[in-house]
């Protein structure tokens, strides 16, 4: 086997640890909690099929494998929940040397490839990286959702601390926004969301 295979092969079967991370988000019908693997190819599939909501056009195969790959660095660093303030402190760095190592598996070309589609979707200015966000949000938002709000009955979180995240889907999608609005309205409603001083973001 010449190195280059080798070196794919290695990265191909580093990525099935990421099956083992598990995040706060439980599975639809109340059911387990999500692993990471899940989570990123339910964003993916998610992508295409929105794709005619994004705000701007925007080029699908990057959007898709920045939607796969923005979570690999968990392998190493576990899922830092969104509303998790403490561990959003040493979020960036601990992620950072988690991407060195990870990518660099690969081949260089394919590491380089890889850790700058990282970080367009971690700096979030492209259109696909602002469409990729949209689906990062909203993803956890539709089974929360379908789960009468457990997550965020669980972790007490407020209604600002889901606008403020969900803030940035308004930037991917102004429609999606626009249904996830309305979700979390419909949650405070119903009492699975606190109430806090914050509306929507209008």
């Amino acid at each position: 086997m010449d190195e280059r295979i080798r070196k794919q092969l290695d990265f191909s079967l580093e990525l099935d640890k990421e099956k083992n991370v598990f995040r706060q988000t439980h599975l639809s019908g109340h059911g387990r909690n999500e692993n990471d693997a899940e989570h990123a190819w339910h964003m993916a599939v998610m992508a295409y099929v929105l794709r005619e909501y994004s705000n701007e056009p925007v080029d699908m195969l990057r959007t898709v494998i920045m939607c796969l790959i923005h979570d690999v660095v968990e392998i190493d660093v576990g899922d830092t929940y969104a509303y998790d303030d403490e561990g959003k402190t040493t979020q960036k760095y601990r992620e950072d040397e988690a991407k060195e190592r990870i990518f660099s598996i690969l081949p260089e070309d394919q590491k380089e490839e890889l850790k700058a589609l990282f970080d367009e979707f971690e700096e979030n200015k492209t259109p696909e990286a602002r469409f990729a966000h949209a689906m990062d949000n909203l993803q956890p938002l539709i089974l929360n959702h379908s789960n009468s709000g457990g997550d965020w009955r669980e972790h007490g979180v407020t209604a600002e601390q889901v606008y403020g995240r969900q803030s940035g889907t308004k930037a991917g999608s102004e429609k999606l926004y626009a249904i996830t609005d309305a979700i979390l309205r419909e949650n405070i409603e119903k009492g699975s969301l606190k109430r806090s001083g914050k509306r929507s973001e209008d």
